[in-house]
């Protein structure tokens, strides 16, 4: 296997939810063309599933606390006791002592500072790795796609507020059908659809208006790896939503505020068919 080392890191926040758009366009865009780096992306979640449903639980037993108290009694001797010592403890008799030994190293979290030096390291391997794996142009294909439409006058090929006559109008010229709510009523009247071309592939181009602001919903078939949930970002001062449902993947771009464009995400998941 010639697993790529810089990927790792992208790969555990793959599976963990925890990437930006971009990485996510850049790592799911390598993960289609490298075997190795999938395998080891299906050997992270078989991981990830294993330890989840292993029984890693033990309980202790019934006396531990109280010989773990009569070790720490003899290890500490008679100590003198200051006024804040003197005040009762909220659990009197179990753990109402701040002593040395073993089991207050333990409980002073001074274990941790090996596994927490190892998570800052890698915390800082990947904000040095993640901005360069995030060469993608599909935002700025959306972008340039949302700007020419505004520029040239071809917002739409078919122009009607009539979600029966748009949803039609994709059939046979792409291969999905995508959904076309009419969300008016909530603030984002439907002006047409059209067809665009994104990332080498056609893509159904859905628009909408928030006042005087267009949406261009961009939608198309999900990819096997793309990962559900919403992705907000801004890129070249356009407002960007994506997220996915029902096998196809949509992008809404506008110049709308961020909270505008999540409330159209809201109310148009809501509507669809």
């Amino acid at each position: 296997m010639s697993l790529h080392p810089d990927t790792l890191p992208l790969l555990h926040g793959l599976v963990d939810g925890e990437l930006d758009a971009a990485n996510t366009i850049a790592i799911e865009a390598h993960l289609r063309s490298c075997p190795d780096c999938r395998a080891e992306l299906e050997q992270i979640q078989a991981v990830r599933e294993l330890i989840a449903a292993a029984p890693l639980r033990e309980h202790a037993p019934d006396n531990l606390h109280k010989r773990i108290e009569l070790m720490i009694d003899a290890e500490a001797g008679p100590a003198p006791r200051s006024h804040a010592a003197s005040r009762p403890s909220p659990m009197p008799g179990r753990f109402a002592w701040a002593g040395g030994g073993a089991a207050a190293h333990v409980l002073s979290g001074r274990w941790l500072s090996g596994a927490a030096t190892g998570m800052i390291a890698a915390s800082l391997a990947l904000a040095v790795v993640m901005p360069q794996m995030a060469h993608t142009d599909v935002e700025d294909q959306l972008v340039q796609s949302h700007v020419r439409s505004l520029l040239v006058g071809h917002l739409v090929d078919i122009p009607t507020s009539n979600r029966h006559v748009v949803k039609p109008w994709f059939n046979g010229k792409v291969d999905f059908a995508p959904s076309v709510p009419e969300l008016a009523d909530q603030g984002f009247p439907l002006v047409g659809g059209r067809l665009d071309y994104i990332d080498n592939h056609e893509v159904a181009a859905i628009v909408y208006r928030r006042h005087l602001h267009v949406i261009n919903l961009f939608v198309r078939p999900a990819h096997t790896l793309s990962l559900p949930g919403e992705v907000t970002t801004h890129h070249d001062g356009y407002s960007i939503v994506r997220w996915t449902t029902g096998g196809l993947e949509y992008w809404a771009v506008s110049d709308v505020e961020m909270g505008d464009l999540k409330l159209f995400r809201q109310t148009y998941l809501a509507r669809a068919q």
